[in-house]
């Protein structure tokens, strides 16, 4: 595998950053997680402008122009062999000191890896995935905005770890007043009388690419979709619920902390969105 840090090509083995690093030591920087089909890129330039809004967000000036990190992507996959894939795109602040001021840090990097996704098995999305409510809630708007895509995870993690403790693969974070936000790197949605409904992005929802993509699909298809605050009630009481996320695209969810959602398998607009979502992703995206 080749690296892309700063200009330059490594070997996985020699891919390094120095141990001053604002993002080892702080979590100070931002990424992309993108995912390649059929030798396209899917929804980069949406990708690339999600970058730019994070490290606005945070005051990191990327030493690159969108155009130059684009081309970069699609150079690191041709290096690579990429046809279906993911790439994770970093920016970091840079090396600094061991003190919190980023203005001490000299510049910031850009490191793009691009290799295998690590997918569900294909039983989960025939099946559905059982979850649970994690105890840690969401970051509210005005401490770490969660529609930040900041290297610091910590506050994700730890509901993950919570999910694993329960024996599952993903938990519901719930925001500080109690609503839905989203997953610890899922964004949410469920089925209720035929009507699309997802959590909307101020209640602490990453936006989601791929969030966006389903609303387009389903309303394409003729579903009405709504964009409002839900609680663990609606969760239970819902006809069907999946997941989105450019990692897991749509995956079902069967069962929620004991209760059977629905009839207990994946519901048919949830199968009728992941065939459309996946014809997409075969037939468009910006060619390797």
């Amino acid at each position: 595998m080749k690296v892309y840090i700063d200009g330059k090509y490594y070997n996985d083995k020699n891919a390094k950053v120095s141990v001053f690093d604002h993002g080892l030591l702080y979590g100070d920087g931002v990424f992309e997680g993108i995912r390649a089909y059929n030798g396209r890129v899917f929804k980069l330039k949406e990708h690339i402008d999600r970058l730019y809004c994070s490290a606005k967000a945070i005051l990191l000036d990327i030493p690159m122009s969108p155009a130059e990190v684009t081309a970069a992507v699609l150079a690191t996959c041709r290096r690579n062999d990429i046809r279906d894939g993911y790439v994770r795109l970093v920016v970091t602040r840079g090396a600094g000191t061991l003190g919190l001021d980023p203005n001490r840090c000299e510049k910031p990097s850009v490191i793009i890896i691009a290799g295998k996704i690590q997918l569900y098995p294909p039983e989960y999305y025939e099946n559905g995935l059982t979850i649970v409510t994690a105890p840690t809630a969401r970051n509210f708007s005005n401490a770490v905005n969660p529609a930040i895509k900041s290297l610091n995870y910590l506050n994700n993690i730890l509901a993950k770890i919570e999910a694993n403790i329960a024996g599952c693969e993903e938990a519901i974070m719930l925001n500080a007043a109690g609503y839905v936000a989203e997953c610890t790197g899922d964004n949410v949605f469920i089925v209720k009388a035929g009507q699309l409904v997802t959590p909307p992005l101020y209640a602490g929802a990453l936006y989601g690419i791929t969030r966006g993509v389903t609303i387009e699909l389903a309303r394409a298809a003729g579903l009405a979709v709504t964009e409002t605050n839900l609680t663990r009630y609606d969760l239970f009481n819902a006809d069907e619920c999946f997941l989105t996320g450019t990692g897991a695209e749509l995956v079902p969810v069967v069962k929620i902390d004991g209760r059977l959602i629905g009839t207990g398998k994946p519901g048919p607009v949830t199968k009728l969105l992941v065939e459309k979502y996946r014809a997409l992703t075969q037939a468009s995206g910006e060619p390797i």
